[in-house]
């Protein structure tokens, strides 16, 4: 029996997979067979797709709303459009319209999947040339450090007196990892 899954995703708990689901149902998937996940698409350990990846048979079909949905970077796509291909389970898209049980499908999973690999690297590309830009001008990102020049001389005069890093780390309200970074 064949069997047609639907899986939805969104990367944040403020994002909403209404649309998604109202989406894949439409289209034909039972909501028994509708899986739905919370988690980057970056992440290549999401453990509802691997269930859905480890689930589906020959002849079944898996649709997406988009494939972006699936991952968007392309060497994970296309591992999984092929893992789906080697096992005989098609691929739909329905924003793209494509149905990889088609050789034409297949040849456009493959071009969209490297065309949002090729945004992706942009959009990493530009975001380190502007922390780059920002730092030749005498910024600097990340978190601000908690220890003050004041809490460090404490710290050195503190181990330096005997007391031990767990007994200054507590009495500064910091890590012990704090505390050993800034003496190293």
């Amino acid at each position: 029996m064949t069997i047609t899954f639907g899986y939805a995703r969104v990367s944040t708990s403020t994002q909403s997979l209404d649309a998604q689901r109202d989406a894949l149902l439409a289209a034909g998937v039972d909501v028994r067979h509708l899986r739905v996940e919370m988690a980057s698409g970056r992440r290549d350990d999401r453990p509802v797709l691997a269930a859905l990846l480890a689930e589906v048979a020959d002849g079944d079909a898996v649709v997406v709303t988009k494939l972006d949905r699936l991952g968007r970077s392309l060497s994970h796509l296309v591992h999984v459009v092929d893992e789906l291909e080697r096992r005989g389970v098609a691929l739909r898209s329905l924003s793209e319209q494509i149905d990889t049980s088609t050789s034409a499908g297949r040849f456009m999973v493959h071009m969209l999947a490297a065309l949002a690999q090729m945004e992706a690297d942009l959009i990493r590309e530009r975001t380190l040339d502007g922390l780059a830009a920002a730092r030749s001008r005498g910024r600097v990102g990340g978190r601000p450090t908690v220890m003050s020049p004041e809490r460090l001389a404490t710290a050195q005069a503190s181990v330096a007196g005997g007391q031990s890093v767990a007994a200054v780390a507590r009495a500064l309200g910091v890590s012990v990892s704090t505390v050993r970074r800034h003496l190293a």
